[in-house]
């Protein structure tokens, strides 16, 4: 992935993937920081400057092709997850927020107003944890 990035900016996308996998809690930019243990060493601003800056379609194609290629034998059906979030929002000027379907909603009518967000994974076994985990790719 190096190439896909300026030097700095891989210097801080390495850690934010390795704390992905590692955190065992929410996949939150301080998860990813508290399961590199750099909670108290970077500031959670410099992991949310990071991605305001690169191009999710690049990245989720590159993150694609390189855990196809890297992480799952050839014979290995490829396992893809999907999971559609609502992120509940209230006010008049937000950019994306609408009355959207929240299938988690409670109540009679499973509608929220906010930003619906989709991500798509694959889902792989690491060699160093018992568990699997499903890498974002898009």
């Amino acid at each position: 992935m190096r190439g896909y990035f300026t030097a700095p900016t891989f210097t801080t996308f390495s850690p934010l993937v390795t704390g992905l996998i590692a955190q065992t809690g929410r996949c939150t930019v301080t998860g990813m920081l508290s399961g590199t243990e750099l909670t108290r060493v970077w500031s959670h601003d410099r992991a949310h400057v990071f991605f305001s800056r690169w191009s999710p379609d690049l990245l989720g194609a590159c993150l694609s092709h390189l855990i196809a290629r890297r992480l799952l034998p050839e014979s290995t059906v490829l396992t893809v997850a999907a999971d559609d979030t609502l992120f509940e929002r209230r006010g008049k000027k937000l950019f994306g927020a609408a009355w959207q379907h929240d299938g988690a909603a409670k109540g009679p009518k499973p509608v929220g107003r906010g930003t619906l967000f989709v991500v798509i994974g694959i889902v792989v076994q690491l060699p160093c944890l018992a568990r699997p985990v499903c890498l974002p790719s898009a």
